[in-house]
């Protein structure tokens, strides 16, 4: 075994290592949340990842950037055969492992990988010229400055240099079949490397074509590797979380809100409903409502957020954003997520300054289950933001992925008002009103007296 196949092998081992241990991280945060019943039918959840997920439906209400998108995403897709031939050649210290048993196709499929590979560097350049020099307005809101504009553009470099690496190796191995071809044999003509290669390395010897090979082959391995271990600390981790997502998301109607059982007990008691015996004791806990810190979502609304691929059609559609509030959907899933990450480190930590000074001096072990910082969400999501929600649900219906940032909206405005008692001066009025006579609007009688008065009339 060469020492290229050994260094090939360790790399690969290494990242697979790393790879699994991040992802593996990601989903202990997920399982974080509380329980989320799946309901509805199956074949329409299957239906949506092939639409929605494979097919990106929803990404085209914005034709430019959903056929950029489209031409980077597809040529992702088809990259990946030139990647497992990479892997088993570098495995196995052969060359072009495909191609003697496809014949003609292996021609046609990589041909037709290298013309995908040049839209795809014709949408990373756009994509590149819309966020730094056009400087779309939604790509550049308050909560995109710093890394998050940063983990885009390397994003984009990196697409970069796989192009350059993919085409690097193919420009050389065209060269190389005519002057070598017992070790470097034909593949047929390549579209982009057979005009490519001639014109630009044409009088190259065959040390330097083979370095120019190698180098390619390479840098393409890499990109890849690299990919793999940045994808999970990235947006772009929507590139795998997108598909469960869809499939998971809820199929009732976006306007139907979660109905709260306690809420539900505690009227149907009051109307007589539930048998006396069945009723929750007078001197039992209160229950809490909506969702104080990351425990208290469901683990899809943050699958949702480790999901979001943060590219604020959402908050292009919020009316509250638009006439100048400071809510923006897209740092609320963003909030989310930075705030679980921080939970999940701090749990990985084994700290006890996160435990309680009871559990610390019984020397009991640091988990979910026990954890306080004595931070919640509140303290990345303000009080100010939840308030300018109008639930319109444009959010919902503008997210080409199927999240569903009003959840948490609701869930931390549940929370304010049901549990803390809290909530905007100028709420307190309607919630009074509410209480006393059923009526949003302060009237002196109880809002069903008209009925009554009609039903004796009649």
């Amino acid at each position: 075994m060469s020492f290229s196949q050994i260094a090939f092998i360790l790399l690969l081992v290494l990242s697979a290592y790393f790879a699994v241990k991040q992802f593996s991280f990601i989903i202990r945060n997920i399982r974080l949340g509380k329980d989320y019943k799946v309901t509805g039918n199956v074949m329409t959840r299957w239906k949506n990842v092939i639409l929605i997920a494979l097919g990106q439906k929803k990404m085209f209400k914005r034709v430019i950037p959903a056929v950029m998108h489209c031409f980077i995403y597809v040529a992702f897709l088809f990259t990946q055969i030139e990647f497992i031939e990479i892997i088993i050649d570098g495995l196995f210290g052969v060359h072009r492992f495909f191609a003697p048993y496809l014949g003609v196709l292996y021609s046609v499929i990589i041909g037709t990988i290298e013309l995908l590979s040049v839209l795809a560097f014709i949408g990373t350049v756009v994509f590149l010229i819309r966020r730094n020099i056009i400087k779309v307005p939604r790509l550049h809101k308050p909560e995109m400055k710093g890394w998050p504009t940063m983990d885009a553009n390397i994003i984009l470099g990196l697409e970069i240099l796989l192009l350059i690496g993919i085409f690097t190796m193919n420009g050389a191995d065209t060269m190389l079949q005519r002057i070598d071809p017992a070790h470097y044999p034909s593949i047929g003509f390549l579209p982009i490397s057979g005009i490519m290669g001639p014109l630009f390395l044409d009088g190259f010897g065959k040390d330097m074509l083979v370095f120019l090979e190698r180098t390619g082959w390479w840098l393409h391995f890499l990109v890849v590797l690299g990919f793999l271990y940045y994808i999970p600390r990235s947006k772009h981790l929507h590139i795998f979380f997108a598909f469960p997502n869809v499939y998971f998301a809820p199929l009732e109607s976006r306007g139907e809100m979660e109905n709260m059982p306690a809420v539900m007990n505690e009227v149907k008691s009051m109307m007589g409903l539930i048998p006396e015996a069945e009723m929750a004791p007078m001197d039992a806990d209160l229950p809490e409502f909506g969702a104080q810190d990351v425990f208290d979502l469901n683990w899809k609304t943050i699958l949702d957020a480790y999901t979001c691929t943060e590219c604020g059609r959402c908050t292009s559609v919020c009316p509250a954003n638009v006439t100048g509030k400071k809510l923006s959907p897209r740092k609320v899933l963003m909030d989310i997520r930075d705030r679980v990450e921080e939970v999940g480190r701090n749990i990985d930590s084994g700290s006890p300054k996160y435990l309680s000074d009871a559990d610390a001096s019984a020397g009991v072990k640091l988990t979910a289950d026990n954890y306080d910082d004595g931070k919640s969400l509140f303290d990345y999501i303000t009080r100010e933001e939840i308030h300018a929600c109008t639930t319109c649900n444009a959010c919902v219906e503008a997210c080409p992925v199927m999240i569903n940032p009003l959840k948490p909206i609701l869930d931390l405005r549940r929370y304010e008002i049901l549990t803390e008692s809290a909530g905007p001066s100028d709420w307190v009025p309607m919630f009074t009103s509410i209480e006393n006579s059923g009526a949003v609007w302060q009237i002196p009688d109880e809002r069903v007296k008209w009925a009554k008065e009609f039903s004796e009339e009649v």
